[in-house]
């Protein structure tokens, strides 16, 4: 509901005005109007909540929310709006002057005290929309407002670079947050928090108090010898220990890793509405290297609202700092077409609707761009209704496929042995085999992999539930040599990512030195007809319980580390031309290996995959491999 504010000053102050995060309160709303309410008028409180977990909570009975003034009293009526946001009405019964207080009440007694949002905000607003004439035209509005703040110390999140290379200087940047991710001084005040290295250093040992702000900024820390590294914080008064990611320390590598998510829609940011709110977040709260918007493209987007998103992506995209992508989702035929999130090279890019002619096939929207102008992401391929079943695959465009989402994951079928089925809970949806990345790998579709959050707009907010998504938002970590937008954007073309089911797992992973996303020809290297050298690393954030090795769609080889790293070195030596799948369009022969790593804790990982193909002509190849003398 978008309307202009009353022009005359009325008195509007919400009790209490500052509250911490989950904290449950009886609330009071005091309004005392600079102008009198005849009787009849129509007043409408909007909770600005849809009833989510993380939202205000919503009072369980209607007769908790009540208007007062004097010695009367008007229970509000429950209405929801287009939106989906919960208000309340209310008629006047005899006319109030201007001056005189009324009062609405979030419940009356400690029972039915209602819990505020588990998300910090400055000024969350409250409206009051008034028709005075009460016809139901709701034109003006006053706002309440209150500060929810970060509850207690509950965790110390540490944000760090992934690699860096020996002497390099970095800053370690800490995050004092409560239980629901929110950044908090509240401790007590004999707090001190110890840091250190996991592979202790005499020499760093520091002890740190809790900041007012809730940040702490480290400069200049570096390791003098290559190895795997965490930082430790331990909180010395409640004994609890914290640990980095893990970070990498090389003699010299050509890529940097970038973390990022792909295809979220918060609960607490609404990304079309407030698009800066939803960057800054991503950005300052959740600690990302970049992001990527997905607005529908249903019809619910202005052309007006396109172009404040395409200006706040632009405003937001910075250099070394933070790299913001234009993107939208696109709602193509089922199985033929299925559902692509596409993301742009370049600013202010016209938003595609398929209700455009011009655009009412993906062909034709490929047509209407040149490869590198975008890239289009394969997701939910095997939710029937939304599915993909890759015949009409076009590697020039669909450079990657979302392997993992806060709905699941596509990797194989559930009766495959699928760790993460996709499911909506409480709804019965077909699961479409095809669709699954094993089984368009094994036809040679070339991708690499993405993962995703959980988007409640447009047509895929059909998906959502009260229940909300069943897992974790996954994390996409890119391999790129230099932090920016043009650079992260060549990198997603070429492939070079691996995935997260949300915690920063770290993975290096090649064939005959070749990195993820590669494809090698035994034509130019002959030797891998008899064997390929896999190696790289796995550093987890927990116990590593497997790492998987897939190669054309089975595994491999597994590896059981039971610690939280290991160093990958393992040859294939099956001759290929007897291990190789066959291409069923054009009879090529050739395979793919991609990396699976699962923590104890269940969270997984997956690295792009590297394909091999063998030259047809086996015996040219033979040639130029070397005799053995």
């Amino acid at each position: 509901m978008v309307q202009s504010p009353i022009m005359k000053r009325s008195l509007c102050v919400a009790e209490p005005a500052i509250v911490r995060a989950h904290q449950k309160c009886l609330w009071k709303f005091h309004y005392t109007p600079s102008f009198p309410l005849p009787a009849k008028t129509r007043l409408r409180f909007a909770l600005m909540s849809h009833g989510f977990d993380e939202e205000w909570e919503i009072p369980k009975k209607a007769n908790q929310v009540v208007l007062e003034w004097s010695s009367s009293s008007v229970t509000g009526k429950p209405f929801v709006d287009e939106d989906g946001f919960i208000s309340y009405d209310f008629t006047l019964t005899k006319e109030i002057p201007a001056g005189e207080m009324l009062t609405i009440r979030l419940g009356k007694e400690e029972s039915a005290a209602t819990r505020a949002q588990m998300f910090y905000q400055r000024k969350r607003p409250f409206f009051l929309y008034i028709d005075t004439k009460g016809k139901g035209e709701f034109k003006d509005y006053d706002t309440f407002s209150i500060d929810v703040k970060g509850s207690t110390l509950h965790n110390i999140r540490v944000i760090v670079p992934s690699i860096v290379e020996k002497n390099q200087r970095f800053d370690v940047y800490l995050r004092f947050e409560d239980a629901f991710g929110n950044v908090t001084g509240l401790a007590p005040d004999d707090t001190l928090i110890e840091l250190s290295y996991d592979q202790l250093r005499e020499n760093l040992n520091w002890k740190l108090f809790v900041p007012e702000t809730g940040f702490l900024t480290l400069p200049n820390l570096y390791f003098n010898e290559p190895g795997i590294y965490r930082l430790r914080l331990k909180n010395l008064q409640s004994g609890e220990t914290y640990y980095s990611p893990p970070i990498h320390c090389y003699l010299e590598f050509p890529h940097q890793v970038f973390w990022g998510i792909f295809r979220d829609d918060p609960v607490r940011r609404n990304v079309e509405k407030d698009t800066e709110a939803a960057l800054r977040y991503y950005r300052d709260d959740a600690g990302l290297q970049f992001f990527a918007t997905s607005s529908p493209e249903n019809g619910t987007i202005s052309g007006e609202l396109w172009k404040q998103i395409s200006s706040q992506v632009a405003e937001f995209n910075e250099e070394e700092r933070f790299v913001a992508f234009l993107g939208q989702t696109y709602m193509g035929e089922n199985r033929k077409e299925g559902v692509r999130h596409i993301i742009y090279a370049k600013d202010n890019r016209p938003l595609v609707h398929k209700k455009d002619s011009k655009y009412n096939q993906l062909k034709k929207v490929y047509k209407a761009h040149i490869p590198k102008d975008l890239v289009s992401t394969v997701i939910l391929s095997t939710l029937d209704g939304y599915a993909y079943d890759f015949e009409e695959f076009e590697p020039e465009y669909e450079r990657l496929v979302e392997i993992y989402s806060a709905l699941g994951s596509i990797e194989c079928s559930k009766k495959e042995g699928n760790d993460f089925p996709v499911a909506v809970p409480g709804k019965k949806i077909g699961e479409v085999k095809e669709g699954t990345v094993r089984s368009a790998l094994d036809r040679n579709k070339r991708f690499g992999f993405t993962a995703g959050g959980f988007d409640r707009k447009g047509d895929l907010g059909t998906l959502a539930t009260d229940a909300g998504p069943q897992y974790s938002p996954g994390m996409t970590a890119v391999l790129a040599t230099e932090y920016t937008r043009d650079e992260l954007f060549n990198a997603i073309y070429q492939r070079r990512t691996f995935v997260t089911t949300g915690e920063k797992i770290l993975i290096d992973f090649r064939i005959a030195e070749m990195p993820m996303g590669s494809e090698i020809s035994t034509n130019v290297k002959p030797g891998l007809v008899y064997n390929r050298h896999i190696h790289g690393l796995v550093a987890g954030v927990d116990q590593i319980s497997r790492i998987e090795i897939i190669r054309g769609g089975k595994v491999w080889h597994e590896i059981n580390p039971k610690n939280n790293f290991f160093e990958l070195a393992v040859d294939d030596s099956d001759l290929l031309e007897k291990v190789a799948l066959q291409d069923p369009n054009t009879g090529n022969l050739f395979t793919y290996y991609y990396l699976k790593v699962v923590q104890k804790n269940g969270h997984t990982a997956w690295s792009s995959p590297i394909w091999v193909d063998l030259e047809t002509k086996l015996e040219k190849v033979l040639k130029k491999v070397p005799k053995k003398k």
